[in-house]
């Protein structure tokens, strides 16, 4: 089987990226990425290039061409088993797609107001209400199932629930947006990652500075 090959768009900046990356990394799975910088001036037009809709990430996987993040996940965790990407119980299993898909669809008013952005010092900003409804929603998900689980992860390991939820770390990390102490432990959890760490230390390293994203 050829090593499958991922297509992502700025480290620091590209949350739907960071997701399948965190995930193949803690995984164990081994793959080649390609990082292919935002244009946002010139509308990220060469991401057609590689991608059928024009965004971040694609994977190249024998001969397949994958878009989605989520969807990506998915296959990963039907084409390497062994990277445990699921929890193994068909009840915690559907627990943890549930949340992961409610990440997908949701929280719109956090994602649009506060990006993803790996080089910005900690500092609070002033948000509206939806952002703090987000907020309060995402801890309440994440310490019921860590009580359930008992952690250090949602589901116990490390899952593509957990990668789903990786930028939102890091928004509540940097826009300092919550003190709940369940939520900040498994914050600390995370960003603890050695994974993490790297994925940090290139995107705060990147040259390109992208506006837009900068609250």
């Amino acid at each position: 089987m050829a090593k499958p090959h991922l297509i992502i768009g700025n480290k620091n900046y590209s949350s739907w990226s960071f997701r399948p990356w965190l995930a193949m990394a803690e995984g164990g799975i081994d793959f080649d990425e390609t990082v292919s910088p935002f244009d946002e001036p010139n509308h990220n037009k060469h991401f057609f290039e590689f991608s059928p809709v024009g965004r971040v990430p694609v994977l190249q996987h024998d001969g397949l061409l994958l878009w989605e993040s989520l969807a990506i996940m998915e296959y990963l965790a039907d084409a390497f088993p062994d990277a445990g990407l699921w929890p193994d119980d068909i009840g915690e299993r559907a627990k943890a797609r549930v949340i992961a898909h409610e990440m997908h669809a949701g929280f719109t008013s956090l994602r649009g107001s506060c990006p993803m952005n790996m080089r910005r010092p900690v500092a609070a900003l002033e948000v509206d209400e939806g952002v703090h409804k987000d907020v309060r929603r995402i801890t309440d998900i994440w310490c019921e199932a860590l009580d359930a689980s008992g952690g250090p992860f949602l589901f116990g390991r490390f899952t593509n629930a957990d990668a789903m939820y990786a930028p939102v770390v890091n928004r509540l990390n940097v826009y300092d947006l919550t003190d709940d102490s369940g939520a900040r432990s498994y914050m600390n959890t995370m960003m603890g990652l050695a994974t993490w760490k790297s994925w940090e230390t290139e995107g705060r390293n990147e040259p390109w500075i992208v506006e837009e994203d900068e609250a």
